[in-house]
């Protein structure tokens, strides 16, 4: 772990204002493993490195889903959108509020649900730049 002697400064009620320590990958990783052990307690490890057991135990989450690695370390990952397929339906009080649809109905059409109750439609051809923009879009919200 890091031996880097810093100053702490504190407000009048003692709460630490300075800079933050910062911790590499490496050494979170290493707090990490360390509560592995058979018998590690979080607290324990968080006492001995002076670091709050709650941030800790956020690092743990991020080492369970493998977010917790190096950025050169050559692997490359892909964050994926969850999907569901499902058939196009309209409740009886959406189709008074909706415009007709054309008699020629384009095959080519995308709906998107949003955990919201929202609906995104999408009746037009649907090239693959449009739908990489669509997803890069959407994965940065």
């Amino acid at each position: 772990m890091g031996t880097s002697v810093e100053r702490v400064m504190t407000d009048k009620l003692g709460r630490r204002s300075g800079p933050r320590r910062k911790y590499t990958i490496a050494e979170k990783r290493a707090m990490v493993e360390e509560t592995r052990v058979h018998g590690a307690s979080v607290p324990e490890v968080a006492l001995r490195h002076g670091v709050n057991a709650n941030l800790l135990s956020v690092w743990r989450r991020l080492y369970e889903r493998g977010q917790l690695r190096e950025a050169d370390s050559g692997e490359t990952t892909v964050e994926l959108l969850p999907v569901k397929v499902t058939t196009p339906t309209l409740l009886p009080t959406q189709r008074a509020a909706e415009p007709k649809t054309p008699t020629k109905v384009s095959r080519s059409q995308l709906e998107i649900e949003f955990a919201s109750g929202r609906c995104l439609r999408i009746f037009a051809p649907l090239s693959r730049q449009l739908l990489r923009d669509l997803i890069s879009a959407l994965s940065e919200r």
